[in-house]
């Protein structure tokens, strides 16, 4: 019976992952999201499904089949998504948390019992169903339930839940987090590393690996000692053996970390995008473009300019020009710098100090590398480096600051020179680029996670100087996202900067947690009537320059 089950598990891949079914509904467009088709619940084993499709497509011109026959193919072998989910609401929530009572503003005070509350709207429970017939779901069973980030992102996924996990943490809702981190390590143990996201067509690239800090986040609140450490090192390890390269500077040769899926295939949750991009390609051009998509996807990053190399390998182009494996980036290296040293603390902690020292270890090695191959001491910041052309990519991007946040260097002048980089005040938000390229991890758009990892970075250096910069960047985010939910009553994926507009997906789990991170750190002086001093840009790429770009990407 195992062994069955087995075989039908991987078929469900045949329908959902690739193969003439998923291409066929697809290209139908008889949806107006991808996802909506890979998310659907088989009514029946996956060998019927398969073996119905055949019989429709059997002696159709090119498998051709009239959208109407479709869609009764679907109602008779396919139910809507998100049945799956059970309603559930936290145990473990409660009214007032005590960092409620540092917050000194009231009308702030009082958005920050409503951002509390909406925990309880996100959160979701897998039926016991997809444990008992997971042949018939796209989505993969994790044992307990989870706060979802909203919107069309009905299920669990990977790095937007640290910023999850530690809003939660300021809520008490210590059990809900504590189950959320079980979940992704039953997923490594699973896997060997986090899927992108908690659907079977996500198994086969992950995202930035934050599980190492999640644990950390929730060992500082709680002083639970029980260990997670195979899991985490074993989750390390996928990352060193299978995303790692060798680049040699100035003699020296160094290892560092890239994305890298080596999937070919349109993905299937956006599969008809991928197909008309890749129009007009040869076989193989297409194939390598898909793959460096999975790799832009795998990255959170999905899209940017940030991973386009044009002919000449100059950072430049369109989204056909997608590189996203050729690029050795800051911010990933950065991580994996705080992960060597999470993990060092946590075997020392635990007693073990010969594990610890290879953590160290691993971690002045990560600091050379960084150091010789990240850093641009001309422009005093850490630059993504090109595996294409050997050299820095000089454009601006908030994750050149993260080895701040990640205190990856080891000259404090570093930090400093890096402060000075980023002189910038914008008044809702830093953009992800100065790039208007039209993707939407490029100008005008601002991210949650990279401001909360930019103001930390900026809030850790020691100067004076630094801080300030980092509380007038929290307080512009903090009063744009409260401005928002005041007019709309709700909370948004990313804010449009240049007009303090929103995204249209709701939610949302890791702006919720960055807003209450920053509350409960800034609360005292947070206030929901000021505007920071300076609320222009002061870079030394003015926004004329930004603007200029935005036309000339979008218009030309």
């Amino acid at each position: 019976r195992d062994t069955f089950k087995a075989e039908l598990c991987f078929l469900i891949s045949e329908i959902f992952c690739h193969g003439d079914l998923l291409r066929t509904i697809q290209t139908a467009k008889l949806f107006d999201d991808d996802k909506h088709f890979v998310d659907m619940k088989l009514k029946s084993n996956p060998d019927i499904v398969l073996s119905s499709f055949n019989n429709l497509t059997h002696g159709a011109p090119n498998m051709t089949v009239p959208p109407s026959r479709l869609r009764e193919f679907l109602s008779a072998h396919f139910e809507e998504p998100g049945k799956e989910f059970l309603s559930w609401s936290p145990p473990d929530w409660h009214d007032k948390p005590q960092f409620l009572d540092g917050i000194a503003d009231a009308d702030l005070r009082s958005w920050a019992e409503k951002l509390h509350h909406l925990w309880k709207s996100l959160g979701r429970k897998i039926s016991e169903d997809v444990s008992a017939h997971p042949e018939q779901y796209s989505l993969i069973f994790t044992p307990h339930p989870v706060i979802v980030p909203g919107g069309r992102f009905r299920e669990l996924y990977y790095w937007d839940s640290y910023w999850v996990i530690n809003g939660l943490l300021l809520s008490e809702m210590t059990d809900t987090a504590r189950g959320m981190i079980q979940n992704f390590l039953y997923l490594v143990n699973r896997y060997g590393f986090i899927p992108n996201g908690g659907r079977v067509y996500y198994e086969r690239r992950s995202q930035p690996p934050f599980l190492s800090l999640m644990v950390e986040s929730y060992y500082q609140t709680t002083k639970d000692r029980e260990t997670a450490l195979p899991a985490l090192e074993k989750e390390y390890l996928f990352w060193m053996q299978n995303r790692s390269v060798m680049v040699e500077v100035d003699g020296r040769k160094h290892v560092l970390n890239h994305y890298d899926v080596q999937v070919g295939q349109p993905r299937p949750e956006s599969f008809t995008d991928d197909l008309e991009l890749a129009e007009g390609l040869t076989e193989d051009a297409a194939e390598r473009l898909w793959t460096e998509l999975k790799a832009g996807a795998e990255s959170g990053w999905d899209f940017s300019s940030r991973w386009f190399v044009d002919g000449q390998g100059q950072n430049s182009g369109s989204l056909r020009d997608t590189r996203t494996s050729q690029l050795l980036p800051t911010d990933l290296n950065a991580l994996l710098c705080r992960n060597e040293r999470t993990l060092a603390h946590f075997y020392r902690t635990l007693g073990d100090e010969t594990a610890a020292a290879r953590f160290d270890k691993a971690l002045s090695a990560r600091l050379e590398a960084v150091e010789a191959v990240l850093w641009n001491e001309e422009r005093g910041v850490w630059l993504d480096y090109s595996l294409v052309t050997n050299t820095s990519r000089p454009a601006f991007y908030p994750s050149n600051l993260a080895p701040l946040w990640a205190v990856c260097y080891s000259q404090d002048s570093m930090g400093q020179k890096a402060l000075h980089y980023l002189q910038v005040r914008f008044a809702n938000g830093v953009p992800t680029s100065l790039v208007g390229s039209g993707q939407q991890w490029d100008y005008p758009n601002a991210w949650p996670p990279l401001q909360h990892m930019l103001i930390q970075g900026l809030s850790s250096l020691p100067s004076d100087e630094a801080k300030k910069l980092g509380f007038d960047l929290a307080q512009s985010w903090i009063r744009t996202n409260w401005l928002a939910y005041i007019k709309y009553d709700a909370m948004f994926e990313k804010v449009i900067t240049i007009c303090s507009r929103f995204s249209y997906v709701l939610g949302f789990g890791w702006t919720n947690g960055v807003a209450l991170q920053l509350l409960a750190q800034y609360g005292d002086r947070l206030t929901s009537n000021s505007i920071p001093d300076g609320s222009l840009v002061s870079f030394s790429l003015n926004m004329a320059v930004a603007l200029l770009n935005v036309v000339l990407y979008l218009f030309l």
